[in-house]
């Protein structure tokens, strides 16, 4: 079925963030927000659940509940029960509540770096002290980072680099962490290619489960950030009582409209799913080629998940590369510097638009003045 990929949606006076931060002339190319109409699936069980007048607060159905349990099953095979699941507002909230829940003030939060900012930020709104993971570090040498940490805030698959940690690198990671708590940010976990397959740490080994807290969403792969709409899976009964305590007034309820959109994603829109990782991948392949012949000195290693590319922009001589690229091209990337202050040479491109304005993107970068001075 033709999902209609190529077709170029106007977005703009919608109330986008992505489409309303920079002029009319600009490519919005930044936040991880895809270009694309919803599955229709979604579209019809939201408009079938506005046809009722009364929105009052909303608990999840018990058959998104058997649904994501079914799905752990299937994709992962890992055995989950209905209980095991919270139901959130978003990831951030989450893996916020996660750190207030499990790792008290003073002690030490591992993150990987470079790493997307809501991470990047957290240690410091709980009064932690941060170690970086460079994601690019050898595995024999991860250890003796994790070894000073009191918990490890993971990002798998990875923003904004893409990469996806095999099993071996996941057990690694684990054994390497003793017995501390491991929260897993794993949004982007159904948006894998080249016949990768996500691996949820917590589905290694009941062990590892007992003091891990999974964060996953529809909101990226089928592409409804807005209707914000979350879970995490916490299967120790003790550990889950304490992560929903650290609510502490600040984290809600989910929107009535999310949870109705997460079934629909979950249960009906799996054509849809495989339609889009096919189409992106088929975007970051022609990305890839683009960069290495017509952006010399820019380097990109191929993104293994996520819509997300991580330029590094180093070999130019640029000041601030997100900034000259704004300017000269009229494209909006987000700044490296986002990710760490370490990383401003960088950029994090948003593959997830229409192959139309992925080109014409490109087309503008190879006419700018940093590209064009050696012809």
């Amino acid at each position: 079925m033709d999902y209609g990929f190529d077709t170029q949606i106007d977005r703009r006076n919608t109330g986008s963030n992505k489409w309303s931060k920079y002029a009319s002339d600009v490519l919005p190319m930044w936040v991880a927000d895809m270009d694309f109409a919803a599955a229709p699936p979604i579209v019809e069980a939201i408009a079938e659940r506005l046809r009722h007048p009364v929105f009052g607060y909303c608990s999840a159905k018990p058959e998104l509940r058997e649904q994501i349990v079914a799905d752990m099953k299937a994709k992962y095979n890992w055995t989950i029960t209905p209980d095991d699941i919270v139901f959130l507002p978003g990831v951030e909230p989450g893996f916020n509540m996660a750190i207030k829940a499990f790792v008290p003030r003073g002690k030490t939060l591992v993150i990987q770096t470079p790493i997307y900012r809501p991470i990047l930020m957290a240690p410091r709104h709980w009064d932690l002290s941060k170690v970086d993971l460079r994601v690019d570090q050898p595995v024999d040498e991860q250890a003796s980072v994790l070894a000073l940490a009191d918990a490890v805030l993971l990002c798998n698959p990875h923003n904004p680099t893409g990469k996806v940690y095999s099993r071996e690198d996941l057990l690694a990671l684990a054994a390497a962490t003793g017995d501390k708590p491991i929260i897993a940010d794993e949004i982007h976990c159904e948006l894998l290619y080249d016949g990768l397959r996500h691996i949820p740490i917590a589905s290694l080994d009941p062990a590892i489960a007992r003091r891990t807290a999974t964060l996953m969403s529809a909101a990226k792969t089928y592409n409804i950030p807005g209707l914000k709409a979350g879970f995490a899976i916490v299967t120790d009964k003790a550990m889950r009582e304490h992560f929903n305590a650290s609510r502490l007034g600040m984290v809600d309820s989910v929107n009535i409209l999310g949870l109705e959109a997460s079934l629909a994603a979950f249960r009906d829109s799996t054509d849809w799913r495989d339609a889009v990782v096919a189409y992106l991948q088929a975007n970051r392949d022609y990305l890839v080629e683009a960069v290495a012949e017509r952006l010399p000195g820019v380097t990109l290693l191929a993104p293994e998940a996520t819509y997300l590319a991580w330029l590094d922009c180093s070999a130019l001589g640029l000041a601030d590369p997100q900034a000259y690229f704004l300017e000269h091209a009229r494209v909006a990337f987000s700044s490296g510097s986002d990710f760490g202050v370490q990383y401003a040479q960088f950029v994090r491109l948003n593959f997830g638009c229409t192959r139309q304005t992925l080109e014409e993107a490109l087309n503008r970068l190879a006419g700018t003045p940093v590209f064009t001075k050696g012809r």
